[in-house]
């Protein structure tokens, strides 16, 4: 049945509708599913007479459809915003604009779940709970406590019922999304399921807070001996899925100099020092944190960083730690040949079809950046050329990557605004050159041959048994081949003009040859003008004529009959 998961939340799903056609996206909902629940008396309305709507560009109005539609999309278009290998760099940047700045929700529904969760009444388990929010989201808001020891906890707990509108969501983009791949692809949105595949992975964690715990354990126990970098404690006995408990951390934003100052701190070794902790868990531990803007980057009065909210992790596997190592090491060594191999290997898919191409596109990036000055560099701009040249060639590159590019991107933003002079390039260079050489380390170096090695000898195992299986399957006569036609419609298209032209011109020759046959035909003089033409003679010759003259202007002028 099409439509058939939609179904279920119908209204939602007209809401969906009526905010496309708000923003002019009638094209969207006619080649889509979407168009089989809309009222006929709707459909006669697409031609409205209103157009100051378009004023905007696609762009705009699509970042407009995200915004108006609420949590759930805007959480989608602030996860496409990571990803230049799918959306054009003009998309990306109206995307970057949305924040999910949702209100809080009453008080007695806190209340209700934190009891329902815990099995407790709210002032069994705590001696404090303050109702004002400290901050609210899509998913869940924030609230300061104090438990029943004293200790100064923050409280995360979750919409009511948001996993039920976000799994509604879900489905109707799921199924939009898969009947129109090929609207999404004209419009340069390739991958479109492979990107709600990806949301729904992200946004199932997002939804269940023991992934945040598992997450926080995760960095303090990589962090546990770093003095100047700590990550709160999570109460895992008294945390749920649906809230979680969090040490306090009192401190200031790192943005928030003046304070840094007045405590007897120097901003320009924080800022230095929180760069060196975030490319750290980039290219030592393999795993980061995925959000670092401000509110997520405490100062305490120590000079201690902390970092909170970790409902999303990024991860890197080795194997793209070297990679994407690699990528900066040839740039320090302004090497294009050995960033464009790194950059492939990098690539889940390619679509290279000239090496050299992209070794010169590279070349230009090295030549604009690598050789300036160090107060000109900046990796801002290094990581969006980087990401054009990603998209330009199609590159299917895991999507941590774009992840550390933006976050970079901001960590320097953050930097610069309380450290001039920092530069990011700088502090990664050294990094590189690490991972680098930890690559070519013998024992990393004795763990690939062994990999290799084995990968060999499974093959050598099983080649004979598999080579014999295709004998015997071709001695029985069951032996069957598949295969897959590849930019045929083009070809289709063809022959079908061709088809067009010759049923044309067969009846052009049928009209000529029976009007020509009628005049031979012993007719009454009723039937014949003055001059003793049938009229059915006359009709078939003017229609043959129409008719030839159509396809004649159809071959000279649009090549398409």
């Amino acid at each position: 049945m099409l439509f058939n998961q939609t179904i279920k939340n119908i209204n939602r799903t007209r809401e969906i509708i009526r905010v496309l056609f708000k923003y002019g996206f009638e094209d969207v909902v006619v080649n889509s599913p979407l168009q089989n629940i809309v009222p006929e008396n709707t459909k006669l309305g697409w031609n409205r007479q209103q157009k100051s709507i378009f004023e905007y560009s696609r762009y705009e109005r699509i970042r407009m459809v995200f915004e108006e539609l609420g949590p759930t999309f805007i959480k989608l278009a602030q996860v496409l915003s990571n990803r230049p290998d799918i959306l054009p760099e003009g998309l990306i940047q109206e995307f970057t604009k949305l924040q999910s700045n949702v209100p809080p929700f009453d008080f007695q529904k806190v209340k209700q779940i934190i009891e329902k969760e815990t099995g407790k009444p709210l002032k069994a388990t705590f001696k404090y709970f303050d109702e004002k929010t400290l901050g609210s989201a899509s998913i869940g808001q924030v609230h300061m406590a104090i438990l029943q020891d004293d200790t100064e906890v923050v409280v995360k707990v979750q919409r009511p019922n948001v996993k039920k509108i976000v799994a509604t969501d879900l489905a109707i983009l799921r199924d939009t999304v898969k009947r129109a791949e090929g609207f999404f692809e004209k419009n340069g949105i390739i991958n479109a399921m492979d990107v709600v595949d990806a949301f729904e992975r992200s946004m199932n964690k997002e939804l269940d807070y023991n992934t945040e715990a598992r997450n926080i354990n995760l960095f303090r126990n990589a962090y546990r001996d770093n003095t100047t970098f700590y990550v709160p404690k999570v109460y895992r006995e008294i945390s749920t899925d649906r809230i979680l408990i969090l040490e306090m951390v009192k401190g200031c934003k790192i943005t928030d100099t003046e304070q840094i100052e007045a405590w007897g701190l120097d901003p320009k070794d924080i800022a230095e020092r929180g760069i060196d902790i975030y490319l750290s868990q980039i290219f030592e531990h393999g795993f980061f944190h995925a959000d670092p803007h401000p509110g997520n980057i405490i100062i305490r009065k120590d000079g201690v960083i902390c970092l909170i909210d970790f409902g999303m992790i990024g991860t890197l596997m080795r194997r793209d730690k070297y990679n994407l190592a690699g990528v900066f090491v040839g740039m320090a060594q302004q090497d294009p040949q050995g960033m464009a191999n790194c950059l492939r290997k990098l690539a889940i898919e390619d679509n290279i079809t000239d090496m050299r191409a992209l070794e010169y596109d590279l070349n230009e990036i090295i030549e604009d950046f690598a050789l300036l000055d160090v107060s000109e560099s900046n990796i801002a701009e290094l990581s969006m050329r980087l990401q054009k040249v990603i998209y330009a060639y199609r590159l299917r590159v895991p999507g941590g990557v774009f992840i550390i590019l933006r976050a970079l991107a901001i960590l320097e933003g953050i930097g610069k605004s309380i450290h001039p002079d920092i530069q990011t390039y700088e502090f990664i260079k050294p990094y590189g050159i690490k991972i680098f050489r930890e690559k070519l380390d013998p024992s990393n170096v004795t763990d690939d041959i062994l990999s290799k090695f084995s990968q060999f000898s499974e093959f050598l195992t099983t080649f004979p048994v598999e080579f014999k299986d295709i004998l015997v399957q071709t001695r029985r006569g069951k032996l069957h081949f598949e295969y897959e036609l590849t930019n045929y419609k083009p070809l289709l298209n063809k022959a079908d003009r061709i088809a067009n032209r010759m049923i044309a011109a067969l009846f052009i020759c049928a009209l000529l040859l029976s009007s020509s046959i009628i005049m031979t035909a012993d007719l009454g003089p009723a039937v014949k003008t003055a001059s003793g033409i049938p009229y059915l003679s006359i009709i078939g010759y003017g229609m043959a004529t129409f008719i030839g003259i159509i396809v004649f202007f159809a071959i000279m002028r649009t090549r398409k009959f």
